[in-house]
């Protein structure tokens, strides 16, 4: 025992867990739904939209479609490790568990609480943007800018949310089906009306023509590649929520597993795709709608919406429908950030690692319900402590969730090797699936966090520094170490 409940050992995870143990509902959710819930918690307009501009700035420039590539091979090599965990043991904690297995307690705790930290950290943000782009949704322009107004509505958000998280998987599972397909159809016509205008010559003279040199990672500036790839990793970081409700799948030791996989190939194409053809029409100049320039670093959509769509009522509707896409974006990422916290929280309280309350479940909604409810509410503290101090700490609190994500990815990606080791030889694809994929992956991560780590550290970089260290730095270390002496 200790601190008044009981801590996890390796020998206490040494069988696989009933999958209906923890009391959730199975059989809830099949694979379109799980697929579903692995892209939006990706966020693909908002995550763009937030995180295209400081790619480009990081130097890499019209390469921006190639770490976009490049970003995509460690992310699937860790959903391979995913997979692979999840058809032997399909549990919700995830990382927690199946690293708690290979590593002992001390690193499964750490793993599960990066991720709780990462989710929480991100809500902020998320919270953020749903609470401006609904201010635009309705011509509030002028408190659209005001700091007390966003944060209210952003607040409001999160509860909304967690209630419909509360309410249970099948509910939200529907949410997000139809917030998926406005977002996904209004970001691909964004792209398509781009690139016509680029092929057409109406992009205006800072616009670029593509070329297939821009996919590959060939002359790649070397000083900002490290900071720009782990930007493009927070990009695709949500696909796991597909693992997170496994005990609510159906067939749980092969759905999830499948989900992740469809998610992440199509979030790659929706990425590039996209990616493609917004530095195409902006082009990657520091003045104007150019990407490179930092005024329009936080919002790459808001910028270019108006200038692609253009005036009249068509450029009306569609920048109308792109502020529609970003909300539902920031709306389906919030809910789909709070629903696999929730369950790794649910999870480490069944596994005794966390006390026990936070493995209550809801006996008509079957959901984690304290859990639920705390994960909102860390969310609404963290989100006003940063909206009191300042925005831009709210900024590099996003790099700083890079950090958490290449860190227990970077962990389970070599824990799967380990875990199967005994079979590593067995045949070509065991030695391929459970040991070289995911172990490349999690050196990749984890050396990406090292040297990002120390580029973060630089006061010079990201808006905002404490005590001569970087702000991105302070963030994401003092997530992580907060879990030590818990």
């Amino acid at each position: 025992m200790f601190g008044g409940f009981q801590v996890v050992t390796l020998q206490d995870l040494s069988a696989p867990p009933d999958v209906s143990g923890k009391g959730l509902r199975s059989g809830a959710v099949g694979l379109v739904s799980s697929v579903v819930i692995g892209m939006a918690s990706t966020a693909p307009a908002y995550s763009f939209a937030a995180t295209l501009g400081f790619i480009v700035l990081a130097g890499v420039g019209v390469k921006a479609p190639a770490v976009m590539l490049l970003a995509f091979v460690p992310m699937a090599c860790i959903a391979v490790a995913y997979r692979e965990f999840n058809r032997v043991e399909p549990d919700c904690g995830t990382s927690f568990t199946w690293i708690t297995r290979v590593f002992g307690p001390k690193l499964g705790w750490l793993s599960g609480w990066a991720a709780m930290a990462a989710q929480v950290l991100v809500m902020a943000s998320q919270a953020e943007v749903a609470g401006r782009y609904s201010l635009l949704l309705f011509g509030a322009d002028e408190l659209a800018s005001n700091r007390l107004a966003v944060t209210a509505v952003g607040v409001v958000w999160i509860v909304a949310l967690t209630y419909l998280c509360y309410r249970g998987i099948e509910l939200s599972a529907k949410v997000q089906f139809v917030l998926l397909v406005v977002e996904l159809v209004v970001l691909l016509g964004f792209a398509v009306a781009a690139l016509w205008q680029v092929a057409t010559g109406t992009a205006g003279p800072q616009a670029i023509r593509p070329e297939w040199d821009w996919l590959l990672p060939t002359d790649v500036p070397a000083g900002g590649f490290v900071s720009a790839l782990l930007l493009a990793v927070f990009v695709y970081w949500g696909w796991e929520s597909s693992a997170s409700i496994n005990e609510e799948s159906h067939d749980p030791q092969e759905t999830p597993g499948r989900a992740i996989l469809i998610s992440t190939v199509l979030l790659v194409t929706n990425y590039v795709f996209v990616t493609v053809a917004v530095v195409s029409y902006a082009g990657v100049g520091d003045t104007g709608i150019g990407l490179a320039n930092e005024a329009n670093a936080d919002d790459v959509l808001a910028d270019d919406g108006p200038e692609i769509f253009g005036a009249g009522p068509v450029g009306t509707i569609g920048a109308l429908l792109l502020v529609v896409s970003v909300l539902t974006s920031a709306a389906a990422t919030t809910q789909t950030t709070i629903l696999p916290a929730a369950r790794s929280s649910l999870s480490m309280a069944s596994h005794g690692a966390i006390p026990e309350v936070f493995a209550r479940v809801h006996p008509r909604f079957r959901s984690p319900s304290v859990s639920t409810w705390t994960v909102g509410g860390a969310s609404i503290a963290v989100y006003l402590m940063f909206s009191v101090v300042s925005t831009s700490v709210l900024g590099d609190s996003v790099d700083a969730v890079g950090l958490l994500i290449a860190f227990y990815y970077g962990l389970l990606g070599l824990a799967c090797p380990w875990f199967f080791r005994r079979t590593l030889f067995s045949g070509a694809r065991a030695f391929l699936l459970r040991g070289l994929v995911p172990g490349f992956g999690g050196v990749v991560l984890l050396a990406a966090f090292f040297l990002a780590l120390r580029e973060y550290s630089d006061p010079d970089y990201g808006m905002t520094s404490v005590a001569g260290i970087g702000t991105v730095a302070v963030i994401g270390v003092a997530g992580l170490l907060l879990g030590v002496p818990l």
